[in-house]
């Protein structure tokens, strides 16, 4: 089986890359950007920003399955690069999902809670209906959208408040001004599940499993959108002060700031943020019999690893 894996250098990906699991089930190819991998390695380019130049890698690899963990992810930026991140998060996904349906290719893509507005007040089922609030949340929905129309069988998995040891995320930037300052103002009125990329890699490959050991007229039931989160729920606040505990149990901090909680219109921002981005996820659990634990076990593996690190 031959795996070709898109966003190599993300926060994604490189957790990908780094528990081996991809390549320990077939012949894996790394692409990024540029062709550059963290390491120094050389992969294959994959530039998602120009959609026409993917047949040709496609092509060149001959995939059995993609993983796509490209994608334009800078929110705010995005309401004025709109067409830009369309480009990543929409039409490349279809451009993907033509390839695949042509060659009998399964894709695996990661989508978002901000496909939602962030409006109700219950955990949003897979079939909720989406109102993206602004450009990102578009694109990714256009993403979805491309995928499924192209007929090819495929995976979508959305997420929401991702982090990892590595990259840039709430979880590092907390710890760097932790280290900084004695008093932090954190957003409280926005709630989710913040999920580490080891909890999506080890879902996606569980999923990717299933699907390989089971029969091609008994896959479709498997195949589809479903949710890969965390379980629990926090406030941004309410993760930044888990942070702090965690990080100086740990020795990482020496002492934790103060976290006063605001409001989101205290702290605003081009694009607006779904103020509810629990995401219910039951059928994943239920369909692929993979434990999807509370937000703070994730965030106790991370902060272990960050200060074993030396971080």
């Amino acid at each position: 089986m031959r795996i070709l894996l898109l966003g190599a250098n993300g926060q994604l990906g490189r957790t990908f890359l780094d528990q081996g699991g991809l390549a320990a089930r077939g012949d894996l190819l790394a692409a990024s950007r540029d062709g550059v991998l963290v390491d120094g390695r050389h992969g294959e380019i994959a530039d998602l920003s120009i959609p026409e130049s993917l047949p040709a890698l496609l092509d060149r690899a001959q995939p059995d399955v993609i993983v796509n963990a490209a994608a334009y992810t800078a929110v705010d930026r995005a309401e004025q690069e709109e067409a830009l991140a369309t480009r990543v998060n929409g039409e490349a996904v279809g451009v993907l999902g033509q390839w695949a349906a042509t060659h009998d290719a399964l894709v695996i893509h990661y989508s978002t809670d901000y496909v939602f507005d962030g409006r109700q007040s219950q955990p949003y089922e897979v079939d909720a209906r989406t109102a993206p609030l602004g450009a990102y949340g578009r694109s990714k929905l256009a993403g979805e959208r491309a995928l499924r129309d192209s007929g090819a069988d495929h995976l979508i998995f959305r997420t929401a408040w991702v982090y990892a040891a590595h990259g840039h995320n709430f979880l590092r930037t907390m710890l760097r001004l932790g280290a900084e300052r004695e008093e932090l103002r954190v957003v409280a009125d926005q709630h989710g599940a913040p999920t580490d990329t080891s909890l999506i890699v080890n879902g996606s490959l569980t999923a990717l499993d299933r699907w390989l050991a089971t029969d091609r007229n008994e896959q479709p039931p498997l195949l589809g959108t479903h949710h890969l989160v965390a379980g629990g729920a926090t406030s941004w606040h309410g993760f930044a002060t888990e942070i702090f505990e965690q990080a100086e149990m740990l020795g990482l901090l020496a002492r934790q700031p103060r976290v006063l909680p605001i409001s989101s219109a205290e702290f605003a921002t081009p694009a607006v943020r779904p103020a509810w981005s629990l995401l219910d996820n039951s059928g994943f659990r239920q369909r692929f019999n993979f434990p999807l634990p509370d937000w703070q076990q994730g965030l106790r593996e991370v902060v272990r690893t960050l200060a074993t690190s030396g971080h």
